[in-house]
């Protein structure tokens, strides 16, 4: 027996590892590769796998941890932070996409508790791929990532109710014969929530945290990886005896431990495990595919997946907009949701074993469920040239330029020569504040209703939309404009961005916030002229602090990072130029660079002329021009005067420029 399983497992992880591989390299998440191995080794299959109750218990034992784990990473700190869209816009895409597939479901002449059950399985999507694949493009902090994850957090939390409402489901074989909540059975359902709710709040408020500190004190790795898991499997143990899945018993059990402070160490424990054994849970669902049903029925279940598709991506759409998101971001959340979630396995195995499902119409669903999120990568990486084709369409252009209703009546001033903020987070709220005490004007553009209306309640002047469209520049005043910086943290559409504001006002500064120096050469071929990467700039950080711990005098450490910036981006910025500028010029010049150096009160500068205090031959600092006030000078000669407040344009090596500095300051 134990010779047999071994041999078993030790082919399906053979034959996973080869098809994860394949799938890797066309961008198909290993959750899909784990359900085709299945397939491949099941009964309807190659027939190679033949102890499959054996699996099936392992694949036991992987929901149990994958559900522990999933309970002790949710922060309800951090659905907090994010409740808006994770509360409304949750319930607003799982009730309507119910509603939709029960619907449908009646409609199709299926059963009452069938329906149901259907309405549940197309209602949630799989949030192990689509955060992945957000992951991998950067794009977990964008607009449609955040709304995203908020969605997918709800639906996760309503996958309890519908597991725990299954048994309920199958004592109802039919609507019109049997009332769909008898006055008893609510009552017991009531009674029974509000057990377990009591036994989860007092087991996380008392109970657990006090054995776990007990333990923890021991400092005994053993005991605490036992505790742990003793309270996963005890919890989901004593749980199953209200009639509630193990499954769901494991989930509260990571809920109990979330709240502790103990609940990274111990998800850090249980994680390797739980990528095992959850392998083996695809793995089981492949082997129940039979793919003569998919061959008897191609046309039918084409159709299903296509449907599936279309109307979750519609739906999803519609939650965001409701909620005063532009057409880009909700499209884009739309396209991310369009799968079947790794939920709906769990539900619909447990239909098919309590009887609500026929076989047929099971199978049919795996393999719906199976394409819907192989499928996944490829939509959402035509997210961005369905969305900007849809913000083209006149219909829908209000939509897309994002105004709806919202635009600021300030804005009707037309500004020249300002400065435009794209993204109102922490760099667009500092850029703001700085601008608007050194006496700039500006305009901001932001997407998120939230933050607009917090914006326009500090006195800030708006545009609401999505910049990635034309229109909404163009209603910010970018012809117009000076300077633009653009600090949003969507990677895709900064390109865009990047590209439209240079080809709408080719004389204008476009500067650029990225996370990552992977991105810098891109954002400069599209026509950014300058690209701050916060990867670079962290590691300039270190440095000056680390030189500060070893007591370097603070001028060299301020020559350090001129050079090192000066350096370290002239690297980064391997692109071709056209017609050279003095900025360009200052990029090729190894060594050099230029600055400005405000001439303050005490400065021995203050009422001399260049002529007496010769900086170029004395200092070797070339000033290039004087700003005093509104006032440029550019002609400068020998006999001009400089006066307390200028601020000079200086062009100079970085350690001339911190040896001068002192001049300036009159320190």
């Amino acid at each position: 027996m134990i010779f047999e399983l071994f041999t078993d497992i030790l082919i399906v992880f053979a034959i996973a590892l080869i098809v994860g591989m394949i799938f890797n390299r066309i961008k198909v998440p290993p959750l899909v590769a784990f359900i085709l191995t299945g397939v491949i080794v099941g009964p309807y299959g190659l027939s190679i796998i033949k102890g499959q109750d054996q699996v099936t218990s392992l694949a036991e034992i992987g929901i149990i941890l994958l559900l522990f784990t999933i309970g002790l990473e949710f922060s309800f700190k951090e659905l907090w932070k994010i409740r808006l869209i994770a509360i409304v816009g949750g319930a607003l895409q799982v009730g309507l996409s119910f509603a939709f597939f029960c619907g449908l479901a009646f409609m199709w002449g299926l059963p009452a508790n069938e329906a149901i059950l259907m309405g549940f399985l197309f209602s949630l999507s799989s949030t192990a791929i689509v955060l992945k694949i957000l992951h991998q493009r950067g794009e977990m902090d964008s607009p449609h990532g955040s709304i995203a994850l908020g969605i997918l957090i709800f639906q996760d939390l309503m996958a309890i109710p519908m597991i725990m409402a299954i048994p309920f489901l199958a004592s109802i074989p039919q609507l019109h014969s049997t009332p769909l909540f008898s006055g008893d059975a609510l009552l017991m359902l009531v009674i029974r929530d509000l057990v377990i709710i009591f036994i989860l709040i007092v087991s996380a408020k008392w109970i657990i945290p006090r054995v776990m500190h007990e333990i923890a004190r021991t400092r005994n790795q053993e005991l605490f990886l036992l505790v742990v898991i003793l309270t996963c499997f005890g919890v989901a143990w004593l749980v199953s005896f209200t009639g509630i899945s193990i499954a769901i018993g494991a989930l509260l059990a990571g809920l109990i431990i979330s709240g502790s402070e103990y609940s990274h160490q111990a998800a850090s424990i249980v994680l390797p495990f739980r990528d095992i054994f959850t392998s083996f849970f695809f793995i089981s669902v492949g082997m129940l595919v039979d793919v003569r049903v998919l061959l008897a029925n191609f046309w039918l279940v084409l159709f299903l997946i296509i449907l599936a598709i279309v109307a979750k991506t519609l739906i999803a759409t519609a939650a965001p907009l409701a909620l005063g998101y532009p057409l880009r971001t909700a499209a884009m959340t739309g396209l991310a949701l369009a799968q079947v979630g790794e939920f709906s396995f769990i539900i619909a195995q447990s239909g098919f074993m309590t009887g609500i499902l026929p076989f047929e119409t099971y199978q049919m669903f795996l393999v719906v469920a199976l394409i819907t999120m192989a499928v996944t990568p490829f939509v959402i990486t035509i997210g961005q040239p369905v969305t900007g084709r849809l913000c083209e369409l006149p219909a829908l252009s209000r939509i897309a330029q994002g105004t709806c209703g919202l635009d600021d009546e300030r804005l009707r001033r037309k500004h020249k020569d300002h400065l435009v903020v794209i993204g109102y987070g922490v760099t667009g709220r500092n850029l703001a504040f700085t601008a608007r005490k050194a006496g700039i004007l500006y305009n901001i553009i932001e997407l998120n209703p939230d933050l607009v209306i917090d914006a326009r309640n500090g006195g800030e002047t708006v545009v609401f939309g999505d910049a990635t469209g034309e229109g909404v520049l163009n209603h910010a005043g970018i012809p117009d404009a000076r300077i633009v910086v653009v600090a949003i943290n969507d990677p895709v559409a900064t390109r865009k961005i990047v590209s439209l504001c240079s080809s709408l006002n080719p004389s204008l500064s476009i500067i650029v916030r990225t996370r990552y120096v992977s991105e810098v050469e891109s954002l400069y071929s599209l026509g950014a002229d300058e690209v701050i990467a916060e990867e670079f700039e962290t590691s300039v950080e270190i440095f000056t602090v680390v030189m500060n711990k070893y007591f370097v005098p603070r001028d060299r450490i301020e020559s350090f990072i001129t050079d090192v910036r000066a350096n370290g981006y002239q690297m980064l910025r391997n692109r071709s130029v056209g017609q050279g500028t003095l900025p360009d010029l200052v990029r090729h010049i190894p060594n050099i660079t230029l600055t400005s150096l405000t001439v303050e009160p005490k400065s021995p500068l203050a009422g001399t002329t260049l002529g007496e205090i010769n900086l170029r031959k004395r200092y070797n600092l070339l000033v290039l021009a004087i700003r005093r006030g509104e006032e440029v000078l550019t002609d400068l000669g020998g006999e001009t005067r400089i006066e307390e407040g200028d601020v000079a344009i200086i062009y100079a090596t970085p350690e001339d420029i911190a040896k001068g500095a002192g001049l300036f300051t009159g320190k």
